[in-house]
């Protein structure tokens, strides 16, 4: 049995043969790794199908579309208010005016001669800040039915419809 064991000698440990040290090759590996996620970040941020603008008629008839959910809880006054905001921000953005800052009177009489407008749209336009201010200044006590008529308005102006006759 000793003759056995003289026989077999203890095993070496392995020899390293790199010569790169160990903690060079996880430094490198850990900033390929980063490298390479930065990249695929940016190749989808840069590669990704933007979304296209919305046009501001898209975007009013959108806001007047919402609003209108809310015509049976919302009270004429604060309807009032809602739509003509819609309306004037709708302008502003569509044919770069001020009507934001301007009274309704103003406004009127500067687009009098303005040739983006056609004159359906200067009546329709009139017709419908009229009825705003009426309910707004005015306090004119107005009916659900009132709002409607004035959301039907803004929605024609927006896309460019005619008055109808009432």
């Amino acid at each position: 049995m000793t003759l056995l064991a003289q026989e077999f000698h203890d095993i070496a440990p392995p020899l390293d043969y790199s010569l790169i040290p160990t903690w060079v090759i996880f430094v490198a590996s850990a900033v390929a790794l980063s490298l390479v996620g930065l990249l695929i970040w940016y190749a989808r941020k840069f590669l990704r199908k933007k979304e296209p603008a919305r046009s501001p008629r898209d975007r009013a008839l959108d806001a007047l579309d919402t609003i209108e959910a809310a015509i049976e809880r919302t009270p004429p006054y604060q309807f009032s208010i809602r739509v003509s905001d819609i309306v004037r921000r709708y302008v502003v953005e569509q044919f770069d005016l001020p009507m934001t800052r301007q009274t309704s009177v103003e406004f009127l009489n500067a687009i009098a001669t303005a040739p983006k407008f056609s004159e359906d749209e200067k009546a329709l336009l009139a017709d419908f800040l009229n009825r705003c201010d009426l309910i707004k200044f005015a306090r004119y006590e107005a009916t659900t039915e009132e709002s409607r008529l004035l959301l039907d308005e803004a929605r024609r102006f927006v896309k460019g419809g005619v008055l109808v006759p009432a």
